[in-house]
């Protein structure tokens, strides 16, 4: 970073350039320039260098606003947390949590690049978007009868489990992507293969025989809303909401 002065440990720690400093190219235009770069290219193409020669844009206007490449990911991950629906309070704890949930599931398949960041972009969880889908996730929660505690349990729980599931999910799709192969296409010609590996493992192999012939990709979405279900079952069990919460 250009000059002597410590860099802040987060881009929502800048305070960003009065009007009258602005140069021509905004912060806006930098992010949507990272994410069209992340989103066709994935992450190891992306550099502020890169990034500077895409927008036709000098140093001194890119580190206005964007110190490091750590800290336009903070930017670029806060804004596909704004394409994530928030739970909305009044219809119940469960399917509002549920459709969010859902949403969050979407966009990270939408955005196969960021489960490789999420670890590494910790303080982008001071972005507005992340805030301000935490606030509306724990409303839900404490609307159904959860303790502010519960529903900070229950909030960092379900996110856990949506970007685990889905960013093994995004792996496999981004790999069928690079084959060229279609995916039940893949997984039909893998079959037979699966299925030798499992001789010796009964239980596998019970399994693997129930599943083979059906569509993968309805497959991956039934096993996500099942997953989920088990995991706001067991919120609703542990955390024990009162009576008298939505349900």
């Amino acid at each position: 970073m250009p000059g002597d002065q410590e860099p802040f440990v987060s881009v929502w720690a800048r305070p960003r350039p009065r009007r009258k400093e602005q140069p021509a190219l905004s912060r806006e235009q930098i992010v949507a320039a990272a994410l069209e770069l992340l989103d066709t290219e994935g992450i190891d193409a992306l550099s502020m260098r890169r990034l500077g020669t895409r927008l036709n844009a000098g140093a001194t206007s890119m580190y206005t606003h964007v110190a490091s490449k750590e800290e336009l990911l903070e930017l670029v991950v806060d804004e596909v947390y704004g394409e994530i629906e928030p739970p909305a309070t009044g219809a119940g704890w469960r399917p509002a949590v549920t459709r969010s949930a859902h949403s969050m599931r979407a966009a990270l398949l939408r955005h196969p690049w960021i489960g490789s960041v999420l670890g590494e972009a910790g303080v982008a969880y001071l972005g507005p978007n992340v805030l301000r889908l935490s606030e509306a996730t724990l409303a839900a929660f404490e609307a159904g009868g959860f303790s502010l505690e519960a529903a900070d349990q229950g909030l960092n729980t379900v996110t856990a489990y949506v970007v685990g599931r889905s960013t093994s999910e995004a792996a496999w799709l981004t790999k069928l992507a690079r084959s060229g192969h279609d995916e039940q296409e893949w997984t039909d010609r893998l079959w037979p293969a699966a299925e030798r590996a499992v001789r010796d493992y009964p239980r596998l192999r019970t399994l693997y025989a129930a599943q083979r012939g059906g569509h993968r990709r309805d497959a991956r979405d039934r096993e996500f809303d099942e997953g989920l279900a088990c995991v706001l079952d067991g919120l609703a069990t542990r955390l024990q909401p009162t009576p008298d919460g939505e349900r």
